[in-house]
């Protein structure tokens, strides 16, 4: 099974009450004095929002919301203007499935969709938060999420998208997910891409985005011995632009989360500038593989540390929060 990015609580499907730890209410205290009286004080709620965990956020909101006629998302919201901080901190103001759903909101906003800020949040993802994030999205804008992305996107990324939205990764069956199977499979996507004039990226992405993590390792393995190259490889040389990213990204996340994440951090601050919206995107949604993905990050970038990097691509308090959401452990 892909992986899960939301917490556990956030799939729980009766809410019950909680029993709040009193450090709970002693966060809405703080926010709330962060937030009354003339001035805000940022530095403090840096400190209560940043070096909570997406379950010790989610318990905030949910408080919050008994104790409060506003939602926190909005309080947050009234306090900061839409600059990289402000936008930073109200991700961190709201469950992580909401986050995600304006993420979206934000990647369809206004001429063009921003499609590096959009494909990560909808592949590589469990059928569980799939069916979770379209849920919410129907929630907040009383809009189909499908329908929505069906008037933005178009072509082999838009085909992607739509088999990734289905929820329909299969469970892994060992007597279902066979050498045999996965030999066919194997041989099925070579005739989908290298085997045949044209690609039926239909079939590539059927087969990417149905298997289990468990069976495609068996499918690519099968692959690299029949042709030579990985899976990988071969999405490359079969497809372009942000199918292929997307695609590639899907398979990594599958196979290789914490590198996958690494390597979508690390390209949210390469070439000239720092994508600092997609860099706040990524270190929200994956913030509970963060001790993952700061080892793999060092290995790829040859013992770079993601903080280093970070505290030499961004500053002042936007900074600050960063690295205090990359800090934070379960």
């Amino acid at each position: 099974m892909t992986i899960h990015t939301y917490p556990d609580i956030a799939r729980e499907e009766q809410l019950e009450t909680p029993d709040y730890p009193p450090e709970i209410d002693d966060a809405c205290a703080a926010i709330k004095d962060a937030c009354d009286g003339w001035g805000t004080d940022e530095d403090k709620l840096i400190e209560v929002l940043g070096s909570k965990t997406p379950y010790e956020r989610y318990l905030i909101n949910r408080r919050w919301g008994e104790l409060r006629s506003k939602t926190l998302r909005k309080r947050i919201g009234e306090e900061f203007r839409d600059n990289d901080l402000g936008k930073l901190i109200q991700f961190l103001a709201q469950p992580l499935e909401e986050a995600e759903c304006e993420m979206i909101r934000l990647a369809c906003r206004g001429a063009g969709t921003n499609e590096s800020l959009l494909y990560p949040i909808i592949c590589g993802r469990s059928n569980e938060d799939m069916q979770i994030l379209k849920k919410t999205y129907f929630k907040m804008y009383e809009k189909d999420l499908a329908i929505v992305l069906k008037g933005e996107l178009s072509g082999d990324f838009e085909k992607l998208i739509f088999y990734c939205l289905q929820a329909a990764e299969e469970e892994f069956n060992q007597e279902y997910h066979t050498d045999e199977k996965a030999e066919e499979d194997a041989n099925a996507f070579y005739k989908a891409g290298q085997g045949r004039w044209g690609t039926d990226e239909g079939q590539i992405f059927k087969i990417l985005v149905n298997s289990p993590p468990e069976y495609l390792k068996m499918v690519d393995a099968k692959y690299v011995e029949k042709y030579g190259y990985s899976l990988w490889r071969a999405m490359e040389k079969e497809l372009s632009g942000y199918a292929e990213k997307a695609a590639v990204f899907t398979f990594g996340m599958k196979i290789r989360p914490a590198e996958t994440v690494a390597k979508l951090i690390e390209s949210t601050m390469a070439g000239i500038g720092t994508d600092e919206l997609e860099l706040s995107a990524a270190v929200v949604r994956y913030q509970r593989l963060l001790p993952e993905v700061t080892q793999a990050y060092e290995e790829l970038l040859g013992g770079k540390t993601l903080e280093k990097r970070i505290k030499g691509e961004t500053s002042g308090r936007y900074k600050k929060l960063l690295v205090e959401i990359i800090s934070v452990r379960e």
